[in-house]
Protein backbone atom coordinates (compact mmCIF):
# COMPACT_ATOMS: atom_id res chain seq x y z
CA UNK A 1 0.00 0.00 0.00
CA UNK A 2 2.62 2.37 0.57
CA UNK A 3 5.04 1.66 -1.94
CA UNK A 4 2.33 2.68 -4.75
CA UNK A 5 1.27 5.43 -2.62
CA UNK A 6 4.63 6.89 -2.29
CA UNK A 7 5.79 5.95 -6.38
CA UNK A 8 2.27 7.76 -7.17
CA UNK A 9 3.17 11.18 -5.36
CA UNK A 10 5.99 12.12 -7.73
CA UNK A 11 3.68 11.66 -10.64
CA UNK A 12 0.90 13.90 -8.85
CA UNK A 13 3.36 16.52 -8.51
CA UNK A 14 4.92 16.48 -12.11
CA UNK A 15 1.20 16.74 -13.23
CA UNK A 16 0.81 19.77 -10.99
CA UNK A 17 4.07 21.58 -12.06
CA UNK A 18 3.10 21.03 -15.58
CA UNK A 19 -0.25 22.58 -14.69
CA UNK A 20 0.99 25.56 -13.52
CA UNK A 21 3.55 25.52 -15.77
CA UNK A 22 0.62 26.09 -18.82
CA UNK A 23 -1.01 28.33 -16.83
CA UNK A 24 2.25 30.63 -16.20
CA UNK A 25 2.79 30.71 -19.92
CA UNK A 26 -0.69 31.04 -20.84
CA UNK A 27 -0.40 34.09 -18.34
CA UNK A 28 2.90 35.52 -19.89
CA UNK A 29 1.51 35.00 -23.30
CA UNK A 30 -1.59 37.20 -22.37
CA UNK A 31 -0.25 39.89 -20.66
CA UNK A 32 2.51 40.46 -23.84
CA UNK A 33 -0.23 40.49 -26.13
CA UNK A 34 -2.12 43.27 -23.53
CA UNK A 35 1.08 45.10 -23.26
CA UNK A 36 2.25 45.54 -26.86
CA UNK A 37 -0.04 48.37 -28.26
CA UNK A 38 1.36 50.29 -25.44
CA UNK A 39 4.80 49.08 -25.68
CA UNK A 40 4.27 50.04 -29.89
CA UNK A 41 3.43 53.65 -28.73
CA UNK A 42 6.10 54.20 -26.28
CA UNK A 43 8.57 53.37 -29.37
CA UNK A 44 6.85 54.76 -32.05
CA UNK A 45 6.27 58.27 -29.98
CA UNK A 46 10.55 58.35 -30.08
CA UNK A 47 11.23 57.89 -33.58
CA UNK A 48 11.45 60.77 -36.12
CA UNK A 49 8.13 61.13 -38.37
CA UNK A 50 9.03 59.74 -41.77
CA UNK A 51 10.70 56.50 -39.60
CA UNK A 52 7.05 55.09 -38.37
CA UNK A 53 6.00 54.73 -41.86
CA UNK A 54 9.38 52.91 -42.73
CA UNK A 55 10.08 50.36 -40.66
CA UNK A 56 8.68 48.18 -38.26
CA UNK A 57 12.31 47.61 -36.02
CA UNK A 58 11.15 47.06 -32.51
CA UNK A 59 13.56 50.01 -31.29
CA UNK A 60 13.86 53.53 -32.84
CA UNK A 61 17.12 53.35 -35.28
CA UNK A 62 16.92 56.90 -34.64
CA UNK A 63 15.86 57.67 -31.05
CA UNK A 64 14.67 61.84 -30.92
CA UNK A 65 12.05 63.76 -28.82
CA UNK A 66 11.23 65.87 -31.65
CA UNK A 67 7.75 64.49 -31.42
CA UNK A 68 7.21 65.29 -27.34
CA UNK A 69 9.12 68.54 -28.09
CA UNK A 70 6.85 69.49 -31.15
CA UNK A 71 3.63 68.62 -29.16
CA UNK A 72 4.39 70.80 -25.98
CA UNK A 73 5.31 73.91 -28.35
CA UNK A 74 2.62 73.31 -31.14
CA UNK A 75 -0.15 72.85 -29.05
CA UNK A 76 -2.08 74.01 -25.57
CA UNK A 77 -0.65 70.74 -24.28
CA UNK A 78 -0.40 72.81 -20.91
CA UNK A 79 -3.44 73.98 -20.70
CA UNK A 80 -5.43 71.09 -21.87
CA UNK A 81 -3.84 69.28 -18.72
CA UNK A 82 -4.41 71.55 -16.35
CA UNK A 83 -8.12 71.45 -17.64
CA UNK A 84 -8.15 67.55 -16.80
CA UNK A 85 -6.40 68.21 -13.68
CA UNK A 86 -9.00 70.67 -12.23
CA UNK A 87 -12.01 68.60 -13.59
CA UNK A 88 -10.61 65.28 -12.49
CA UNK A 89 -9.62 66.13 -8.98
CA UNK A 90 -12.65 68.55 -8.49
CA UNK A 91 -14.51 65.19 -9.92
CA UNK A 92 -12.84 62.75 -7.57
CA UNK A 93 -13.17 65.02 -4.56
CA UNK A 94 -16.89 65.70 -4.84
CA UNK A 95 -17.99 62.46 -6.14
CA UNK A 96 -16.34 60.05 -2.70
CA UNK A 97 -17.75 63.01 -0.35
CA UNK A 98 -20.98 62.47 -1.47
CA UNK A 99 -20.79 59.06 -2.19
CA UNK A 100 -19.89 59.04 1.11
CA UNK A 101 -22.71 61.18 2.68
CA UNK A 102 -24.97 59.31 0.89
CA UNK A 103 -23.84 55.59 1.74
CA UNK A 104 -24.00 56.78 5.24
CA UNK A 105 -27.32 58.73 5.46
CA UNK A 106 -28.82 55.35 3.64
CA UNK A 107 -26.79 52.84 5.68
CA UNK A 108 -27.22 53.98 9.42
CA UNK A 109 -29.96 56.07 9.27
CA UNK A 110 -33.68 55.74 9.63
CA UNK A 111 -36.09 58.78 7.23
CA UNK A 112 -39.01 58.57 5.53
CA UNK A 113 -38.28 57.74 2.05
CA UNK A 114 -35.18 56.03 2.83
CA UNK A 115 -35.99 52.54 0.88
CA UNK A 116 -37.13 54.47 -1.87
CA UNK A 117 -34.04 56.16 -2.13
CA UNK A 118 -32.26 53.03 -2.30
CA UNK A 119 -33.96 51.72 -5.20
CA UNK A 120 -33.55 54.87 -7.19
CA UNK A 121 -30.07 54.65 -6.52
CA UNK A 122 -30.12 50.88 -7.67
CA UNK A 123 -31.83 51.83 -10.52
CA UNK A 124 -30.15 54.73 -11.78
CA UNK A 125 -27.30 52.31 -11.79
CA UNK A 126 -28.66 50.28 -14.56
CA UNK A 127 -29.14 53.48 -17.30
CA UNK A 128 -25.98 54.25 -19.28
CA UNK A 129 -24.82 57.67 -18.58
CA UNK A 130 -24.46 58.36 -22.63
CA UNK A 131 -28.04 57.87 -22.74
CA UNK A 132 -28.98 60.98 -20.84
CA UNK A 133 -26.19 62.96 -22.83
CA UNK A 134 -28.59 64.88 -24.74
CA UNK A 135 -30.32 65.82 -21.48
CA UNK A 136 -27.29 67.13 -19.51
CA UNK A 137 -26.40 69.35 -22.59
CA UNK A 138 -29.92 70.66 -22.50
CA UNK A 139 -29.75 71.99 -18.66
CA UNK A 140 -26.14 72.73 -18.79
CA UNK A 141 -26.55 75.07 -21.75
CA UNK A 142 -30.31 76.61 -19.95
CA UNK A 143 -27.88 77.99 -16.80
CA UNK A 144 -25.01 78.99 -19.18
CA UNK A 145 -22.51 76.67 -17.94
CA UNK A 146 -21.46 75.37 -21.81
CA UNK A 147 -17.47 75.91 -22.01
CA UNK A 148 -17.14 76.30 -18.55
CA UNK A 149 -14.98 73.80 -15.90
CA UNK A 150 -18.09 73.84 -13.43
CA UNK A 151 -20.72 72.91 -16.87
CA UNK A 152 -18.10 70.28 -17.55
CA UNK A 153 -17.28 68.60 -13.60
CA UNK A 154 -21.21 68.32 -12.99
CA UNK A 155 -22.76 66.08 -15.07
CA UNK A 156 -19.68 63.71 -14.50
CA UNK A 157 -20.69 63.62 -10.66
CA UNK A 158 -23.17 61.11 -11.46
CA UNK A 159 -21.66 57.99 -9.71
CA UNK A 160 -23.98 56.08 -7.99
CA UNK A 161 -21.91 52.81 -7.61
CA UNK A 162 -19.61 54.99 -5.15
CA UNK A 163 -22.55 55.18 -2.79
CA UNK A 164 -23.77 51.44 -3.49
CA UNK A 165 -20.14 50.58 -2.88
CA UNK A 166 -20.17 52.97 0.97
CA UNK A 167 -23.70 51.94 1.48
CA UNK A 168 -22.36 48.16 1.53
CA UNK A 169 -18.97 48.61 3.55
CA UNK A 170 -21.13 50.81 6.29
CA UNK A 171 -23.20 48.28 6.83
CA UNK A 172 -20.60 45.90 8.03
CA UNK A 173 -19.40 48.30 10.22
CA UNK A 174 -20.90 46.81 14.16
CA UNK A 175 -23.56 49.20 15.60
CA UNK A 176 -21.79 49.21 19.12
CA UNK A 177 -18.76 51.52 17.43
CA UNK A 178 -21.36 53.92 16.58
CA UNK A 179 -23.75 54.05 19.84
CA UNK A 180 -20.40 54.57 22.12
CA UNK A 181 -19.87 57.77 20.27
CA UNK A 182 -23.29 58.74 20.20
CA UNK A 183 -22.93 58.29 24.07
CA UNK A 184 -19.96 60.53 23.86
CA UNK A 185 -22.08 63.27 21.79
CA UNK A 186 -21.23 62.65 18.74
CA UNK A 187 -23.13 64.02 15.92
CA UNK A 188 -23.35 62.38 12.44
CA UNK A 189 -20.49 64.65 10.93
CA UNK A 190 -17.99 63.30 13.84
CA UNK A 191 -19.49 59.87 13.44
CA UNK A 192 -19.19 59.97 9.40
CA UNK A 193 -15.87 61.79 9.08
CA UNK A 194 -13.81 60.43 12.67
CA UNK A 195 -15.53 56.54 12.66
CA UNK A 196 -17.30 54.78 9.69
CA UNK A 197 -14.55 56.58 7.02
CA UNK A 198 -11.18 56.02 9.20
CA UNK A 199 -12.43 52.30 9.08
CA UNK A 200 -12.69 52.00 5.29
CA UNK A 201 -9.62 54.16 4.05
CA UNK A 202 -8.69 51.16 1.48
CA UNK A 203 -12.22 51.48 0.11
CA UNK A 204 -12.38 55.29 0.18
CA UNK A 205 -8.15 55.59 -1.34
CA UNK A 206 -9.58 52.45 -4.39
CA UNK A 207 -12.74 54.72 -5.14
CA UNK A 208 -11.15 57.64 -5.48
CA UNK A 209 -8.56 56.14 -7.73
CA UNK A 210 -10.95 54.63 -10.17
CA UNK A 211 -13.16 57.88 -10.15
CA UNK A 212 -10.05 60.38 -11.17
CA UNK A 213 -9.09 57.59 -13.76
CA UNK A 214 -12.62 57.74 -14.84
CA UNK A 215 -12.71 61.25 -15.25
CA UNK A 216 -9.06 61.92 -16.77
CA UNK A 217 -10.48 59.88 -19.45
CA UNK A 218 -13.72 60.83 -19.86
CA UNK A 219 -14.25 61.89 -23.61
CA UNK A 220 -17.76 62.40 -24.82
CA UNK A 221 -19.24 64.61 -22.35
CA UNK A 222 -16.06 66.89 -22.02
CA UNK A 223 -15.77 67.30 -25.77
CA UNK A 224 -19.31 68.16 -26.24
CA UNK A 225 -19.35 70.59 -23.20
CA UNK A 226 -15.81 71.93 -24.39
CA UNK A 227 -16.06 74.44 -27.22
CA UNK A 228 -13.58 76.07 -26.88
CA UNK A 229 -9.65 75.25 -27.36
CA UNK A 230 -8.78 76.79 -24.02
CA UNK A 231 -11.13 74.68 -22.35
CA UNK A 232 -10.43 71.28 -23.68
CA UNK A 233 -9.42 68.61 -21.38
CA UNK A 234 -6.43 66.18 -22.68
CA UNK A 235 -8.48 63.44 -24.32
CA UNK A 236 -10.47 66.12 -26.39
CA UNK A 237 -7.31 68.11 -26.36
CA UNK A 238 -5.32 65.16 -28.62
CA UNK A 239 -8.40 65.09 -30.89
CA UNK A 240 -8.61 67.96 -31.62
CA UNK A 241 -5.16 67.70 -32.33
CA UNK A 242 -5.02 65.05 -34.68
CA UNK A 243 -7.85 66.83 -36.88
CA UNK A 244 -5.95 69.87 -36.99
CA UNK A 245 -2.80 67.57 -38.26
CA UNK A 246 -3.46 64.90 -40.27
CA UNK A 247 -2.32 61.84 -39.27
CA UNK A 248 1.24 62.51 -37.78
CA UNK A 249 1.84 58.98 -35.91
CA UNK A 250 4.85 59.83 -33.89
CA UNK A 251 3.53 63.31 -32.59
CA UNK A 252 -0.05 61.63 -32.15
CA UNK A 253 1.44 58.78 -30.20
CA UNK A 254 3.77 61.21 -28.23
CA UNK A 255 0.28 63.51 -27.03
CA UNK A 256 -1.53 60.34 -26.25
CA UNK A 257 1.62 59.17 -24.13
CA UNK A 258 1.55 62.28 -22.21
CA UNK A 259 -2.19 62.09 -21.64
CA UNK A 260 -1.77 58.59 -20.42
CA UNK A 261 0.76 59.42 -17.91
CA UNK A 262 -0.73 60.74 -14.90
CA UNK A 263 -3.29 58.10 -15.00
CA UNK A 264 -0.61 55.16 -14.66
CA UNK A 265 1.47 56.55 -12.82
CA UNK A 266 -1.73 57.31 -10.33
CA UNK A 267 -2.04 53.15 -10.38
CA UNK A 268 1.49 52.75 -10.23
CA UNK A 269 1.49 54.82 -7.06
CA UNK A 270 -1.53 53.39 -5.24
CA UNK A 271 -2.11 50.18 -6.89
CA UNK A 272 -0.96 48.21 -3.37
CA UNK A 273 -3.90 50.14 -1.79
CA UNK A 274 -6.34 49.21 -4.26
CA UNK A 275 -5.20 45.40 -3.98
CA UNK A 276 -5.85 45.70 -0.53
CA UNK A 277 -9.46 47.40 -0.56
CA UNK A 278 -10.18 44.20 -3.23
CA UNK A 279 -9.15 41.69 -1.23
CA UNK A 280 -11.12 43.39 1.93
CA UNK A 281 -13.97 43.77 -0.58
CA UNK A 282 -14.07 39.71 -1.74
CA UNK A 283 -13.60 38.53 2.18
CA UNK A 284 -16.57 41.04 3.25
CA UNK A 285 -18.65 39.81 0.87
CA UNK A 286 -17.42 35.99 1.28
Amino acid sequence: MTAPAAAERPAGRRHFDTGSLLLTALTVITACIWFFPIYWALVTSFRPEDETVKTMSPLPLQPTLDAYIYMIENSNLLVWYLNSTIVSVSVTVLVVLLSACCGYAISQLRFPGRTALWWMILASFMIPVPALIVNHFIIIADVGLVNTHLGIILPMLIAPVTAIVYKQFFDTVPREFREAAVMDGANEFQLLFRIFLPMNWGITTALAIITFIGAWNSFLWPFLAAQSERMMTMTVGIRSVQDAWGVYYAKLLAGAVLAGFPVAAAYLLFQRRVTQAITLSAGIKG
